[in-house]
């Protein structure tokens, strides 16, 4: 009777499971299996009719081709940098707010607000902002006196990277801030107390005592901030369109002109999935790193 009724409730079981796994099967593992048999393959995107198997010429091309080059390196200055600049903003604005006794969640929400706006209304603001002619930067530049700082922050390929690294920071340093935030109201008061006793300056309380105390949300926003990296996109797409000429693009980006604007679905493909393998990888590394030393501290 027992094992009638054990059987039952396996079957309901997977009864209940079968349509999440039927949704994930058809919508991420076939798409998965299918782009990696693409990325072999000359597709254009629209008539299978004429897609041929052409080996490994797509990788191939990914590694000798200057303009990859070019994104692969565009994207590793735009992780590393986000990397660091949003956790110290972050971490600037978290201290910043907990030490705030007055309005403490106005200014939690003021920081976190541009957390709420899309990539692509993010990416219309700052271009409005950068603009040469009337932009809010450089109007401000000329009525200060400093009109040969007035640039052209997007057109020109020296500041363009810059341009848009600061911008990015600005939309998302607040989502690690609550982060942060959060962590700093598990750090103890008597071992800040202790330290404080015991002749510890401000900066030296934190460093010793609090900074520690943290390194969890330091891995879990390195990571984030990482992998969201890595994978920018709308504000590229938005300020820039990958130029001046291709100076700006992204392994996200060059992905999406390839495969689409290009028609090349196949080396699209190939791009996507060397960029999964970076992510992956980088992850992998980054998190072992991190989890080491906060091993350490």
């Amino acid at each position: 009777m027992k094992s009638n009724r054990k059987a039952r409730f396996d079957l309901h079981y997977y009864l209940f499971l079968l349509p999440a796994f039927l949704l994930f099967t058809g919508f991420i593992v076939a798409p998965a299996i299918s782009s990696i048999y693409y990325s072999f393959t000359n597709f254009d995107g629209v008539n299978p009719a004429t897609m041929n198997f052409i080996g490994a010429a797509n990788y191939k091309e990914m590694i000798d081709s200057d303009r990859v080059h070019n994104a692969f390196k565009n994207t590793i200055i735009l992780t590393v940098s986000l990397m660091i600049l949003e956790n110290i903003v972050a971490l600037v604005l978290a201290v910043l707010v907990d030490q705030v006794r007055w309005f403490k969640n106005f200014f939690r929400s003021v920081f976190y607000l541009p957390v709420l706006i899309s990539g692509i209304v993010m990416g219309f603001i700052w271009t409005i902002l950068y603009n040469f002619n009337f932009g809010a930067i450089n109007q401000i530049l000329t009525k200060l006196g400093l009109e040969s700082w007035a640039i052209d922050w997007l057109g020109d390929q020296r500041y363009t990277m810059i341009s848009i690294i600061v911008a990015t920071v600005w939309k998302g340093a607040g989502y690690y801030m609550i982060i942060y935030l959060a962590a700093l109201q598990g750090v103890p008061q008597d071992l800040g107390e202790a330290s404080r006793i015991d002749g510890a300056n401000r900066w030296q309380q934190f460093r010793h005592v609090t900074f520690p105390l943290l390194a969890g949300a330091v891995t879990v926003c390195m990571t984030l901030a990482l992998i969201n990296g890595l994978k920018v996109f709308d504000q590229i797409a938005v300020m820039t369109d990958g130029g001046p000429g291709f100076t700006s693009e992204t392994m996200t980006y060059i992905i999406y002109k390839v495969a689409f604007a290009e028609g090349r679905q196949g080396f699209g493909t190939a791009l996507a999935i060397g960029l999964f393998a970076l992510i992956l990888i980088t992850t992998a590394i980054q998190t072992f790193i991190l989890r080491k030393r906060e091993v350490q501290l």
